[in-house]
């Protein structure tokens, strides 16, 4: 969600599993070079523009080093629903190296908005 993150791809890569995919609010796949490739300039990057305004997490272990994220992100009026796996980096000791192994947003439609 940090602009300063989305802007490099070092930053953004230590997040991604080399593995990821993402299937876009558009249907879109994504892959993690894909990705790295175009995060910059999707919306929310700016430092000084609009950003996605992520809320209501919840967090399930599935197995041990894989957790199923589901949170919500406002961003100039839109809501999306976001689900996402990470899954541990096994190289790195246990409680550390989570990284996004695969993405998915679906726009949450105009008549599911809570004022």
């Amino acid at each position: 969600m940090d602009p300063a993150v989305r802007g490099s791809r070092t930053l953004a890569a230590s997040l991604l599993d080399p593995e990821f995919v993402e299937v876009g609010a558009s249907g879109r796949r994504w892959t993690y070079e894909e990705m790295l490739a175009e995060l910059p300039e999707m919306d929310g990057g700016a430092e000084d523009g609009p950003r996605h305004e992520p809320e209501a997490f919840t967090g399930v272990l599935l197995a041990p080093g894989l957790v199923h994220l589901t949170y919500e992100t406002v961003r100039e009026g839109s809501r999306v629903r976001r689900s996402s796996l990470w899954r541990r980096d096994p190289g790195v000791p246990e409680g550390q190296g989570l990284r996004m192994y695969y993405h998915q947003g679906t726009p949450v439609p105009e008549a599911d908005r809570q004022p």
